[in-house]
């Protein structure tokens, strides 16, 4: 029987929307997995309306449906840049050249599909070239927030034995940092090259994008010996479709419009947290970062 899940931001999850889906849809008993914030119930199917009824509820929640048994994942999949950070770093390192608004008009086509992103990434690192080395630890350290609920999500998980690694279109330089603020087991990026302390405006070859991302997919759970269904994977761009496509559940975060038109499992109102009620964790079970 499919699980209709229904999560909002804190307080903001009317009960009512609650029953009287679960009453229209002939569900079951409805399920706070956290007060006025998220629940789910049961139905004996999805019902023939489910695409517009979710639709009409986007300004007012996350609507998803999700399988039974096997919600509980045994890995992290997770994109860094707008999933488990809030900006792109990219831009940010931009901004310190000057090429700011240049740069972030190139990111958003990219992670909107309308651009290859290995071409697109090729032509913003070459516009950082020069840039001081010491300029990365500045904007880590100024200009880099961490996405609200990204450290309860990986605590969560990694208590219950998950595996949590970071896998990036970005670079080694930032997903270093932020892997280990965070707590993920491991990451992957790209090699931003360095000469002399200035960037050389290029990358390690080959560049980390969509077929890297769905191979960390493939090799770290062949590694673990888990199947691709025991991932749920997070990301917000073109390049993470593939990987979102594979895994067990892939949730397009606060995505590009294309990006999420190509996901079931969508979060827009929710933060990192919502991919533990997505897997059936209740707010009490959340560990501590």
């Amino acid at each position: 029987m499919p699980i209709i899940s229904l999560i909002a931001a804190p307080g903001a999850l009317d009960p009512a929307l609650a029953e009287n889906l679960r009453n229209a849809w002939g569900g079951g008993a409805v399920q706070w997995l956290s007060p006025d914030e998220a629940a789910e119930f049961a139905v004996p199917a999805l019902p023939d309306t489910w695409d517009d009824t979710r639709a009409a509820l986007a300004d007012q929640a996350d609507v998803n449906a999700l399988p039974d048994e096997g919600r509980r994942k045994q890995m992290l999949l997770a994109d860094m840049d707008s999933t488990m950070i809030q900006q792109e770093c990219i831009d940010e390192l931009a901004n310190e050249a000057g090429f700011g608004s240049r740069v972030k008009a190139i990111t958003a086509r990219a992670m909107n599909g309308e651009l290859d992103f290995e071409g697109a990434l090729t032509e913003r690192v070459a516009l950082l070239k020069g840039l001081p080395e010491a300029v990365i630890a500045r904007v880590l350290d100024t200009r880099i927030t961490p996405m609200p609920g990204g450290a309860t999500l990986i605590a969560t998980m990694k208590a219950h034995g998950a595996h949590c690694a970071l896998v990036s279109g970005g670079f080694t330089a930032f997903t270093t940092r932020v892997a280990g603020d965070l707590g993920f087991d491991e990451h992957r990026a790209n090699t931003l090259e360095i000469a002399d302390a200035l960037l050389t405006g290029t990358v390690t070859p080959p560049i980390l994008g969509r077929e890297a991302k769905i191979e960390a997919l493939e090799q770290i759970s062949a590694r673990l010996g888990i199947a691709e269904a025991d991932v749920i994977a997070v990301g917000d761009g073109a390049n993470d479709l593939g990987m979102l496509g594979r895994a067990g559940l892939g949730v397009a975060l606060h995505a590009k419009p294309s990006v999420q038109a190509q996901c079931d499992l969508r979060v827009n109102h929710g933060d990192l947290t919502a991919l533990l009620y997505l897997q059936g964790y209740a707010r009490d079970d959340f560990a501590a970062p």
